[in-house]
């Protein structure tokens, strides 16, 4: 028998579930595969082609280039417009560590700047205190499926003379001010990891840039550095990074049902906000004004996130947390130099940010069962 939950339910709701996606386009996803299988071509065919071509209209780009990940997709993406050793990119602290970690791959320094309290993104005001002589590229991380705000970055990047290389892997249909995220910068980043917002069944990364010589490099670079027709002579000293044809046939169909999935996330979090609005210890998220939100996650902060999170459970309800460390405080990046507090922003959202359950398919009843127990749980709780 189903155990009882303590707020009196029996079914657990999941944090996030890949598996209703699959079974609502099953039968084209199906076909997508059996077409794969049966032609027998599978790394660098014509659904790679297809879907480089496709994902390029969708964004309104000249060129994506397929790769293994959404990490391979920065570091080619930086390794094409020059990014290297002695190098220093500013980015954010509070990310996926694949940002940072991206940037070290070139040899390049990742430089941390503090971010927005309300969308969690880059704050352009804190750019010129880490600007130095060795700066040479920003990376700013759409986070959560909120755009940054790429008016006062491009600007910055321009006065400075500065590459800048969008790391969209939880963005993919977000705008800002009408334009689509990914086409603001020299290039930009996606990640088809199975949970994003256009998701393959496996890892998946591509890169796109309008500039030709960018995509002619990151083309040589994902492919042993090779010229395009031209095997088995390395140009350059490129990777193995290749998107196969079974993710590229898989993601085709789910790009045909891209924006109607994040028009269902939009949904699921007006319910979201229409059951946890004027809490005063819990700040749901806040779409910037002009910007297109795509809820790749729906985060909120929110006092004793711990103590709260494990009551959810209690209740059945999945959460998690994006992200509990931010990069700076991080074993590995501690010789970075940055101090307790030098990040206060990014520090305190560290502490209070707590992830509820998103996925196109969660039915709203759950949603608002969800909003329900935690507006409970909080009014319940002592005015901190």
């Amino acid at each position: 028998m189903p155990t009882k939950l303590e707020d009196g339910g029996v079914n657990p709701i999941a944090f996030n579930l890949t598996k209703p996606g699959y079974v609502a386009h099953k039968n084209e996803i199906d076909d997508a595969i059996r077409e794969v299988l049966e032609t027998s071509w599978f790394v660098l065919g014509k659904n790679g082609d297809a879907f480089e071509h496709e994902f390029a209209t969708y964004l309104g780009m000249a060129h994506v280039l397929g790769c293994n990940s959404g990490y391979d997709a920065l570091v080619l993406a930086l390794r094409a417009l020059g990014i290297g050793t002695g190098d220093e990119v500013l980015t954010v602290s509070h990310t996926a560590v694949a940002t940072a970690v991206a940037i070290s791959a070139t040899g390049a320094t990742p430089v941390f700047c503090d971010i927005d309290p309300v969308t969690f993104n880059m704050d352009p005001n804190k750019l010129e205190a880490q600007l130095t002589a060795r700066t040479r590229a920003i990376v700013p991380v759409h986070l959560y499926g909120q755009a940054a705000d790429m008016g006062a970055i491009m600007e910055f990047a321009r006065t400075h003379h500065l590459k800048v290389v969008e790391d969209c892997a939880q963005a993919h249909g977000a705008r800002w001010q009408g334009q689509m995220v990914g086409t603001f910068g020299d290039a930009s980043a996606f990640s088809f990891y199975p949970t994003k917002n256009l998701g393959a069944y496996g890892d998946g990364g591509a890169v796109a840039t309008n500039d030709d010589a960018v995509a002619n490099q990151v083309s040589m670079l994902r492919n042993y550095g090779w010229q395009p027709g031209r095997r088995y002579i390395s140009e350059i000293r490129g990777v193995n990074s290749r998107l196969d044809e079974m993710q590229a046939a898989i993601l085709r169909v789910k790009l045909r049902h891209l924006d109607a999935g994040n028009d269902a996330r939009r949904r699921l979090a007006s319910t979201y906000a229409k059951h946890l609005s004027g809490l005063p210890s819990l700040v749901v998220p806040t779409e910037a004004p002009g910007n297109h939100h795509v809820f790749h996650l729906y985060v909120v902060r929110v006092d004793a996130r711990d103590e709260v999170a494990t009551s959810l459970r209690g209740s059945g309800i999945g959460t998690h947390v994006h992200y509990p460390q931010p990069i700076h405080r991080q074993p590995a990046y501690l010789d970075h130099g940055y101090a307790d507090g030098s990040l206060p922003e990014t520090e305190n959202a560290c502490r209070e940010v707590l992830s509820l359950p998103m996925y196109p398919e969660l039915a709203e009843a759950d949603v608002a069962r969800v909003g329900r127990i935690l507006r409970s749980l909080i009014e319940k709780r002592p005015t901190p």
